[in-house]
């Protein structure tokens, strides 16, 4: 019963629009489901919070968001200042009007991919190097300057005289446009993170080596953003060229220790899962919809710190450390995060769970040995990146684990630095949000950019 629970919940986590009803009369229906589900919540009040919390479900260990490790203990002064922060207006601001309030230029490009996409990129103009941010998994070029012009990462860089360029996936809230598919087909989200990195990325970067009239840029990618450009540099291995330095902000490629609950639950029966979604017509996992509000309600428990922390799917993927979250600006921050993805993109990282690899999308035996002519789809040839790699991972992230670090650095021959971040529960979101931005990751950043 409780797997078939999760089941519904995942399916809802992802629906469309036009699924929603029919899911959420099943839920409601089914009561007992909901409790199953409900009695062990993974998200607890902090008066309630004992111990270092877990949820087995048949050998998979599913962290919590909420225990004594990493919550501060005033839960008043968590809601207050969350409530503090409802009222500013960044929430409402989109990434031009923001960026614009607090005095900085900023400019739209667009770019068309060989496979039709068009993608948006927006430019903080300045007469230095170029350099590219990359957002990670459910987020966008908003990632860069949510955080406010005091930690904000394209904000710091531009301080440095650096020309800040901030890329998007097709699929997010700024790339959804085709030269002939809609959003509205499946054929539109037929797509991972392995085409983000064989044509998203190619496309941006040439575009502005072209617009810069340079050869080479610096590009810092999070998440997502390090996997898609591993995928670019190893299966396009000429734009190795093209690269003077990248920077991983927790870097995604091996995936065998990875936490994240909801990658987790998915890893099992794949590809089937994704077959199913398919055939329900899901594509895309969306930002906001009452779907996605049912699934919170589910696994959320009550309370009103559960509905804060609850209010965003995100947390849901990565978790988060209350030691360095700025509460009062989580308003502005579930303002623009998250922006969109891919079902495929998810099913593709829950397949390295299972395989331990980190290789191309499996579709199953019949069509992955049509496509590939193996029974198991080819890994990326990590060899081929020659562009020099310095790798920044926590201790407490959900999505990268200090041993896959380890994994993708002995596999690169090209890494000239590695930084474990010494804060013990900094967090996957942490590498752009951080309220010690500037001494954790910052700091460190700003030389290796600057020496290159």
């Amino acid at each position: 019963m409780f797997e078939r629970a999760l089941f519904l919940a995942l399916v809802l986590l992802c629906c469309e629009a036009q699924n929603v009803g029919l899911l959420s009369s099943t839920l409601d229906s089914t009561p007992h489901v909901v409790n199953d589900i409900t009695k062990p919540p993974i998200f607890q009040k902090v008066s309630q919070v004992s111990g270092d919390l877990s949820l087995d479900l048949k050998g998979i260990i599913l962290p919590t968001l909420i225990n004594d490790s990493n919550v501060l203990e005033l839960t008043d002064q968590i809601i207050s200042e969350y409530n503090a922060g409802l009222g500013n207006e960044d929430i409402t601001l989109n990434i031009s009007e923001l960026v614009t309030k607090y005095g900085y230029p900023i400019k739209r490009h667009q770019v068309t991919t060989k496979d039709g996409y068009i993608l948006s990129m927006y430019r903080i103009p300045n007469n230095g190097s170029a350099v590219f941010l990359m957002h990670g998994l459910l987020g966008s070029s908003d990632d860069f300057v949510v955080a406010g012009p005091e930690t904000g990462l394209a904000y710091l860089l531009s301080n440095e005289g650096y020309d800040v360029w901030m890329g998007n996936s097709r699929g997010n809230k700024h790339s959804r446009q085709h030269l002939v598919l809609d959003p509205s087909q499946s054929a539109f989200w037929d797509f991972s993170w392995h085409e983000i990195g064989c044509y998203d990325l190619p496309a941006m970067i040439d575009y502005v080596l072209q617009v810069t009239k340079t050869n080479k840029l610096k590009y810092v990618g999070h998440s997502q953003g390090t996997t898609s450009f591993f995928v670019m540099a190893s299966e396009r291995p000429e734009y190795n060229s093209k690269i003077s330095l990248m920077v991983s902000l927790a870097p995604v490629a091996f995936l065998g220790h990875m936490k994240s609950p909801i990658i987790q639950l998915l890893a099992p029966g794949n590809p089937l899962f994704h077959s199913i979604l398919q055939s329900l017509g899901v594509n895309e996992v969306l930002p906001d919809n009452s779907a996605s509000r049912i699934l919170k309600r589910v696994l959320c428990g009550v309370g009103l710190l559960a509905e804060i922390i609850c209010s965003n799917l995100i947390f849901l993927f990565i978790g988060f450390d209350f030691g360095q979250l700025n509460v009062t600006n989580l308003p502005v921050l579930y303002g623009h995060i998250p922006s969109g993805a891919s079902v495929k993109q998810i099913v593709h990282y829950a397949q390295g769970v299972a395989s331990g690899d980190f290789r191309q999308f499996d579709y199953g035996d019949s069509k992955t040995l049509d496509l590939y002519e193996s029974n198991v789809p080819p890994s990326y040839n990590l060899k081929n990146i020659v562009a020099p790699v310095s790798l920044f991972y926590s201790e407490a992230d959900w999505f990268t684990d200090p041993r896959d670090v380890d994994k993708l650095y002995k596999r690169l021959g090209n890494v000239i630095d590695v930084y474990k971040v010494p804060y013990e529960q900094f967090s996957h979101l942490d590498f752009l949000i951080a309220k010690d931005f500037k001494t954790l990751i910052y700091s460190r950043l700003r030389k290796l950019l600057n020496n290159v």
